[in-house]
């Protein structure tokens, strides 16, 4: 059977993580600890000896200077980097941008749990007053997707069928090709490649 090569990273802590709040697709950058945890693992790989061929990435940054730290600690900034929405975070909806503490003393524990950590039940959707509709939804590198692509929130469930599609058509031919792949990416979206591929069970195909 093939060895397949694969490297998943989570980006480092992001000034909003570090402020306990929901991020989503908002684009908080690395806070200092996040530079220095993205530094860390980078010299954690170049020391195993991992070598890349080709790497992806999010369109937020704190994704994309995470991949940077890390390429720039291996040596290895010349490798092609391939950057795509669809490896971005799960869209929290109205709760972008809240804290997760002050949230959940004003909706009850259980009901800030259930929209984080259940499979299906997205959050509630951002609306156009949202303090942060314009600087998400009209973005223009969200320019080219349809209004049915430009989520408004997402379920874990809805995270994982829109990265699929990028993995199966992209990356899954790149790794069946022999190469050496690294995706630096955020929690949810790795979650869900992750899911798919513990679904397809020991010895299965990607």
């Amino acid at each position: 059977m093939a060895a397949y090569k694969l490297v998943l990273i989570r980006h480092g802590e992001s000034c909003w993580n570090q402020e306990n709040r929901f991020c989503g697709w908002f684009d908080a950058d690395l806070s200092d600890t996040g530079e220095h945890e993205a530094k860390r693992g980078g010299q954690a790989l170049k020391d195993a000896g991992y070598e890349f061929d080709i790497c992806y990435t999010s369109v937020l940054k704190r994704a994309v200077r995470t991949l940077w730290f890390v390429l720039d600690s291996i040596d290895q900034m010349w490798l092609p980097v391939h950057r795509t929405w669809r490896l971005n975070e799960r869209h929290y909806g109205g709760l972008t941008g809240l804290n997760k503490a002050e949230t959940a003393a004003r909706h009850g524990e259980a009901q800030v749990k259930i929209w984080r950590r259940s499979f299906d039940i997205p959050p509630p959707s951002m609306d156009e007053e949202h303090d942060f509709y314009q600087s998400i939804s009209k973005d223009r590198r969200y320019s080219d997707l349809t209004e049915d692509q430009l989520p408004s929130c997402e379920s874990l469930k809805d995270t994982i069928a829109r990265a699929l599609p990028f993995w199966n058509e992209e990356i899954v031919p790149q790794i069946k090709e022999g190469k050496r792949v690294l995706i630096a990416a955020h929690g949810n979206s790795l979650r869900g490649i992750v899911k798919h591929l513990e679904g397809k069970g020991q010895g299965g195909d990607l």
